[in-house]
């Protein structure tokens, strides 16, 4: 709750978000007290000022019975935003219902739905206002009902789009399997996964049925005498636009400013949303004296150092920690390689550091630091700024990372243009140079290609050359190689050790395959149920690694002399799940060197030797590889 309060304080201190507080403040302000204040004011008549234009008395003029217009658009606040604020739950309701309708209904009744909905996007709001205002009546119950149901229809196609993208979801599929019923699936799996750009949505939708509102007053339908709105004060002040235009000026500026206000809020809540998860300091808490995973230091100039690198989201008993108290370092120049099974954390380890954790998920550290800056305290304009031109990031699946409607060229210059000012033209330039970096033929044309004309390596590539339009000083790789073939693996590997040896850059590569991260890497991270449980140079792990899942992982990779006639060596068992880490080792259940210390102290990571690092009660010395995993009727050891 704090992070979120944080990042709405945060965005409350830019010009936008300032002037949204100002106006919002000033306009439900006088939405509360202008009746108290001015009501009386405003309804008193004076036949001997009629149709006054602007004086010292009256600032904005008189009507036609002498009163005083600025009072009376004062006091015409509450019943306006009142008005809109019904007319607005009334549609967001009605949509969400509709919306969420083909989710429950048999398919039948959904496809009803669905074309009733359809057919009813295709009519103008306000057309189908005037309709439904026609079908309630003139007066302002009907005027709420017919805005209300006239923005409905657009908030249903809405929520249905969004619903549909989450339903296909694995988490989705998988309570569909379990039983849940439908009605509790949507209530409890699809909607609040919408739940914020629904809220978006329906603040900017308020602004709209604002102006619906006053138009609708302005033509004689909506608010009746002796009630009035800004739109029947605007529709008034027509009436001497020419001896008193101010009398139509004040109304006009309160809708304008009412609906800044609305839209303006819609626009800091989208930006709140989509920001990255703030990391923030905390204490570190009670921890076992012996379990420290401070890293040593090492010579040369450190360009990533973590400590206590924490990952956390919610669930419905709690918190689930996927990463526990992470620590390591990254020197220049140095490769270091992240390996691990499935569900280990290592990508999101590299998520974390990147700042690319999305709430609801909580990211803590006791320290952060990237090329000498503590990203726990520089501001989010010098962080973006940072990150963008010094850190280079090449994902797992390029083509979900690449913008499928724009051209590869105009992708990467944006780089150039948002963090280095250069013009259009000499960041395309840049852009066409680094795509020839990467050696991308032809890469001119190459440029004006969209993504999908892209081969998987050609898109792995440009995405490293994305990563060299600035001047990176770390490249995370998440799985770079994956499906690839072996030809594509060795080039995209060759092009990551040639920005290591062209740009002075830090590698930071996450993989599966510990065989790849071996060839490629000085240094290995083996990281398992959330936490690093060794951290070697590439000399020992070939040498002969000293924890046993290491070893396990090591021994589960076929070579040329492995005996084709015997099965594959696996490591038996599976990883824990992060919401369910056994006490003591989590590797423990799988180990056949645990013993009950294992199973019942968690092992903190020290150091053996000179630069191994080791959390295991029971470090392997020279022991054969297959007293490691071995399992009866499961394994037949690791050769």
């Amino acid at each position: 709750m704090s992070a979120r309060r944080s990042k709405w304080t945060t965005m409350l201190r830019t010009p936008v978000g300032a002037t949204t507080a100002v106006l919002l403040f000033v306009t439900f302000a006088v939405a509360v007290v202008g009746p108290l204040i001015w009501g009386e004011a405003a309804a008193k008549v004076d036949t001997d000022a009629i149709s006054q234009g602007p004086s010292f008395a009256h600032l904005s003029g008189t009507d036609d019975l002498g009163r005083d217009i600025l009072y009376r658009v004062l006091v015409a606040a509450r019943l306006s935003l009142l008005l809109t604020l019904g007319a607005t739950a009334i549609g967001v309701g009605i949509g969400i219902v509709l919306g969420a309708a083909p989710s429950v209904l048999p398919r039948r009744a959904g496809r009803l739905v669905t074309a009733v909905v359809n057919i009813a996007v295709a009519f103008p709001s306000l057309l189908l206002a005037l309709f439904f205002a026609v079908i309630f009546g003139v007066d302002t119950t009907g005027a709420m009902l017919a805005i209300g149901l006239a923005i409905a229809p657009s908030f249903a196609r809405l929520v249905h789009t969004l619903s549909a993208s989450v339903a296909g979801r694995d988490f989705v599929a998988a309570a569909r399997v379990a039983g849940v019923s439908r009605p509790r699936l949507l209530v409890r799996h699809v909607l609040p996964n919408i739940g914020e750009p629904l809220m978006i949505n329906a603040t900017i939708a308020a602004g709209g049925s604002l102006l619906a509102f006053a138009g609708l007053s302005f033509l004689g339908i909506g608010v009746q005498v002796p009630d009035y709105d800004w739109g029947r004060l605007l529709g008034e002040g027509l009436n001497q636009i020419y001896s008193n235009p101010a009398a139509a000026l004040a109304p006009g500026v309160a809708l304008i400013v009412a609906c800044l206000a609305f839209n303006l809020f819609g626009e800091v809540a989208a930006a709140t949303v989509g920001n990255r998860t703030p990391i923030r300091r905390v204490g570190a808490g009670p921890r076992p004296e012996t379990r420290s995973e401070t890293p040593e230091p090492q010579a040369g100039t450190t360009v990533l150092a973590v400590e206590n690198l924490r990952v956390a989201f919610p669930n419905a008993a709690g918190w689930t920690t996927p990463v526990r108290g992470l620590s390591f370092t990254v020197r220049a120049g140095e490769s270091v390689g992240v390996v691990g099974e499935s569900g280990s954390g290592k990508s999101l380890t590299a998520l974390a550091v990147s700042r690319l954790i999305e709430t609801p998920g909580v990211v803590t550290a006791d320290r952060l630091e990237f090329d000498g800056n503590s990203l726990l305290e520089v501001s989010d304009r010098e962080l973006r700024s940072l990150l963008g031109t010094s850190l280079a990031m090449v994902f797992q699946d390029p083509m979900s990372s690449f913008n499928p409607t724009l051209r590869m060229g105009r992708q990467l210059a944006e780089v150039s243009e948002q963090h280095q000012g250069l013009s259009r033209r000499a960041a395309l330039a840049r852009a066409v140079d680094r795509l020839r970096a990467v050696r991308i033929p032809a890469p001119a044309r190459r440029a004006r290609q969209y993504p999908h004309e892209f081969s998987g390596g050609m898109r792995q590539r440009a995405m490293i050359a994305m990563g060299l339009m600035g001047d990176p000083r770390l490249v995370i790789a998440d799985e770079p190689t994956t499906a690839l073939d072996v030809t594509m693996q060795r080039e995209v590997l060759r092009l990551l050790a040639r920005m290591r040896a062209d740009e002075q850059a830090a590698i930071l590569l996450i993989s599966h395959d510990i065989a790849v991260v071996s060839q490629a890497c000085d240094r290995i991270l083996v990281m398992y149920a959330g936490r690093i449980v060794e951290d070697l140079p590439t000399k020992a792990l070939l040498a002969g690694p000293r924890h046993p899942y290491t070893r396990a992982l090591m021994g589960a990779v076929p070579n040329l002399a492995t005996d084709r006639d015997e099965p594959l060596v696996v490591i038996p068992g599976r990883p824990p799940e992060a919401g369910a880490v056994p006490a003591g080792c989590a590797f423990a259940p799988r180990c056949a060197l645990a013993d009950d210390r294992c199973h019942a102290e968690d092992p903190a990571l020290v150091t053996l030797g000179n630069s191994d690092r080791v959390a295991c009660w029971h470090p392997v010395i020279d022991a054969p590889r297959a007293e490691i995993v071995d399992r009866p009727s499961t394994v037949r050891g690791i050769a």
